[in-house]
């Protein structure tokens, strides 16, 4: 009887395969990988050894947590009020955030701001920076009036060299612009890649959680908005935050996307100009257009970006159409809530006049409208609009719109119209039970868009809404 016997390369490992992205294995290349299901990111790597872990000293002893000082995480305000609210209070000592966006939307001026104003005796701060000279930034620190005794500027792209400055400098913030462009000598590929990207960060998170620094990272975007790189980054830091807006407007937003120490329902509001970056406690006049008398096409209205309502301005414009298919332009707002707010009022409203016509939708000040509260005011602006006939003064309308016609409620309702009366308007279209009403102002309650339409003088009808003035 033959006996089986093992051939010569059966002791040998055979190759295995990762994925760079989330880390799943297989025996084979494959050009997809079979768990996050991303296209390209299977490496070879060879096959791992089994090995054990023996239970190695303790470097600190377990204690209850009743026990743990809670202190050493206290928040150090940045200088930066609107920043501060984003983050929680400010930077807590030993927290890594990711702060990413867009090219030229004001990353590398909102944080030397920031590096400007936290540092001080007590808190040295370390801006590194790996995509301009430091004559460069130091022009820009000029311009914005960044200029500190206690804030140290060097120009690296390498990791050791990065390290280096650490120990010699001995900050308590360090800004680094950007982690794309740093790279470690120790690991192959080039600057921005997935493995450099992956390496330096966990370099950088290691050594701030020892030194108790808090550290800012600039991070780049892909063509699709998302954070470029390993999705690994953004599990690794503590915080993360998309500094958005438009390159032709004022107006920036920095939104939390995660936060370790806090909320991320809070949105700080920005205002980039010639002479850098300031924080807007009241932004609210920056999307109001200040007029004598209303014009037709207006209508305001009241969205809540993250927990802090802002009063916007919705206009809209119809014209007679040159062409077989009318035009549907929109800036600000979403497209297809508009194309169904047409709808909307053509059959439930009985306005036949839209079809046939160009129209042009956008907001004021470059905010962008996207929460269905934002529908009651653009259909009355549209309406508006099409009747040539202003809405009332200081009128602001909250609600969603459904296809039925029907106004729907939404969340906030008596924040918004707080900052509506603190503002100084009197008046608002509301869908019915609001609440709690400011004093003096006096809220419509309306069930359908008939019942909102009727607040133009031309499409007024026997009953009108409820009215309901100092409800408590």
């Amino acid at each position: 009887m033959a006996t089986r016997t093992k051939s010569a390369n059966s002791g040998k490992q055979r190759p295995s395969y990762r994925c760079t992205e989330c880390g799943w294995q297989t025996v084979k290349w494959l050009g997809r990988c079979g768990e996050c299901q991303a296209w390209g990111t299977i490496e070879e790597y060879g096959a791992p050894a089994v090995r054990t872990t023996a239970p190695g000293r303790v470097t600190t002893s377990a204690l209850p947590i009743g026990e743990v000082d809670g202190r050493q995480a206290t928040a150090r305000t940045t200088g930066v009020p609107e920043l501060d609210r984003v983050l929680g209070g400010g930077l807590v000592p030993g927290a890594v955030v990711l702060l990413a966006g867009e090219p030229g939307v004001g990353k590398s001026t909102l944080l030397l701001d920031v590096a400007a104003k936290s540092a001080s005796e007590k808190h040295k701060t370390l801006y590194v920076t790996g995509e301009e000279s430091a004559s460069q930034v130091r022009l820009r620190a000029d311009r914005i009036h960044a200029i500190d005794d206690h804030l140290y500027l060097a120009a690296e792209t390498d990791l050791s060299a990065v390290l280096g400055h650490l120990d010699a400098v001995q900050p308590s913030l360090l800004v680094l612009d950007s982690v794309q462009t740093v790279a470690s000598p120790e690991i192959d590929g080039a600057p921005g890649g997935m493995a450099q990207v992956r390496e330096v960060a966990g370099a950088l998170i290691r050594a701030s959680k020892e030194r108790g620094m808090s550290t800012l990272l600039v991070g780049h975007v892909t063509k699709e908005g998302t954070i470029a790189g390993p999705r690994l980054l953004e599990h690794l830091v503590d915080v993360v935050l998309n500094f958005e807006g438009d390159r032709h407007a004022r107006l920036r937003l920095v939104r939390g996307v995660k936060n370790r120490y806090g909320t991320t329902d809070e949105v700080g509001c920005f205002e980039l100009h010639d002479e850098g970056i300031t924080g807007l406690a009241d932004p609210s006049g920056l999307f109001l257009t200040r007029r004598d008398e209303p014009v037709p096409g207006t209508c305001l209205t009241v969205t809540l970006e993250g927990r802090r309502p802002l009063v916007a301005e919705v206009q809209a414009l119809t014209v007679d159409s040159q062409i077989p298919s009318p035009r549907r332009t929109t800036s600000g707002l979403e497209t297809s809530r508009v194309s169904m707010m047409l709808a909307v009022l053509e059959q439930r409203g009985k306005i036949s006049a839209l079809g046939k016509r160009d129209i042009y939708s956008a907001t004021v000040g470059g905010v962008k409208l996207t929460e269905p509260a934002a529908d009651l005011a653009i259909a009355l602006a549209l309406a508006s609009a099409a009747s040539d006939t202003p809405l009332p003064k200081n009128l602001v309308a909250i609600g969603e719109v459904g296809l039925a016609g029907e106004v729907r409620r939404v969340t906030g309702v008596q924040r918004r119209l707080a900052e509506a009366h603190r503002l100084g308007f009197t008046h608002a279209l509301v869908p019915g039970d609001p609440g709690k009403v400011p004093p003096g102002m006096k809220v419509l309650e309306v069930a359908d868009i008939g019942d909102a339409l009727r607040v133009l003088p031309k499409s007024r009808r026997r009953e009108a809404p409820r009215e309901t003035e100092d409800r408590r």
